[in-house]
């Protein structure tokens, strides 16, 4: 069923009394992965807080009331937007009415800037509190939105080191509360362990493809990452290929498109960290992914393609000589990134097979990778912004057990 197609769900009326009622809004799958692991955490300082909005299965497991399901509106790109902007709208008209109806004590926003910044223009037109957690990259492109988050934002939870000061000096209340990702990314098994759960060979070249976690990037990419594959088999052997699937995505989905095409290709779900923990390099959509394979000390070719007309437009207005997070972090090449037209199955599989036949070059992508880490703050993340938007909503003293 086309999303369009699909009614939104009502949200329940809340409890009387002094109960806490908070909407949370995630509208792509690290978002949700993020916004989970932040309601878990509220919920250990007041477990009777009530939680609504949109994301998707991490925020539903943690007991989060979803009006609307973040996958039918993960969108990449001007013309998915136009695709789908009959549903982003209703679902944003929704949100607008209960701002105005139930009045939550809190608003929570998580990164889907475009979305979630009429949001919270809306919020405060009610009088309602804004915290953003993840926030925009305006250090990337549309530095213009720091007025507007001025305005309408009352304080920020920032992820990247280098963020809140730019955030401070423009007179927003932004703190650093490390990265997300430091608590999540790790392995449960050993990797002979893992080779062994998940049917890999030991003594072959593993090479992982992440081709993104929307259906709309998977369907451009994982073509790209297929004919890749091939190329790169003819040229190295004996090698194997493994896809973690994403939370997002269906693996009949994934599965009736490399079936189109003559290499094998292990899809696995879940263990995703042990998955790329398992392979020697990674073709990785640009997102992030990329920091996700980095805390691995994996390396990776990230790739980025997008239509034409969206990829000329942000061509105008991005200002930062990275896409990568891993690139970015760093503030240098650490690993390549093909972008557009340079993204072809040859260039592609060139890259890999320079990257994987130079030992001192895996040796040195692994170094600074391992250096990712130390720039992105401690361990605690989501409970460093659970304090933060705790207080928001009640300013007594509290302690976590």
């Amino acid at each position: 069923m086309h999303p369009e197609e699909t009614p939104l769900k009502e949200k329940s009326s809340g409890e009387p009394g002094n109960k806490k009622q908070i909407m949370i809004v995630a509208g792509e799958a690290s978002g949700d992965l993020h916004g989970g692991n932040l309601v878990r955490e509220m919920r250990r300082i007041d477990p009777a807080i009530r939680f609504y909005g949109v994301g998707g299965r991490k925020l539903k497991e943690a007991g989060v009331e979803l009006l609307a399901d973040s996958a039918d509106m993960a969108v990449v790109g001007l013309t998915e937007v136009v695709s789908k902007l009959g549903w982003i709208l209703k679902v944003m008209s929704q949100l607008k009415a209960s701002m105005k109806k139930d009045r939550p004590d809190l608003v929570i926003l998580i990164d889907y800037p475009d979305f979630n910044l009429p949001l919270a223009k809306a919020a405060k037109k009610y009088g309602i509190k804004v915290f953003y957690y993840i926030s925009p990259q305006v250090w990337a492109w549309r530095k213009g939105r720091i007025g507007q988050i001025k305005k309408t934002v009352d304080k920020i939870a920032v992820i990247l080191p280098f963020e809140a000061s730019l955030y401070n000096e423009a007179g927003i209340n932004a703190e650093f509360v490390g990265h997300p990702l430091l608590d999540v990314v790790g392995m449960k098994y050993s990797r002979k362990e893992a080779m062994l759960k998940f049917g890999l060979k030991e003594g072959v070249t593993t090479v992982g493809i992440l081709p993104g976690s929307r259906q709309s990037e998977v369907s451009r990419l994982l073509p790209v990452m297929l004919r890749t594959a091939a190329i790169i088999k003819k040229k190295l052997e004996p090698v194997q290929f493994v896809l973690p699937l994403a939370d997002t995505l269906d693996i009949a989905f994934v599965s009736q498109i490399i079936s189109q095409y003559s290499i094998k290709v292990k899809v696995i779900r879940d263990e995703v960290y042990d998955i790329i923990a398992c392979t020697d390099i990674a073709m990785v959509a640009s997102g992030t992914a990329t920091l996700e394979t980095a805390l691995m000390e994996t390396p990776m070719v990230i790739i980025y393609k997008v239509s034409a007309p969206s990829y000329y437009v942000g061509k105008m207005v991005i200002n930062i000589d990275h896409i990568g997070l891993v690139n970015i972090i760093a503030g240098k090449t650490v690993v390549p990134e093909l972008i557009q037209d340079d993204a072809n199955p040859e260039k592609i599989a060139a890259t890999v097979m320079d990257i994987i036949s130079d030992n001192k070059r895996m040796t040195d992508i692994k170094t600074e990778l391992s250096k990712i880490r130390d720039m992105l703050g401690s361990p605690g993340a989501a409970e460093r912004t659970a304090r933060l938007a705790y207080e928001m909503i009640n300013t007594k003293q509290f302690e976590v057990s």
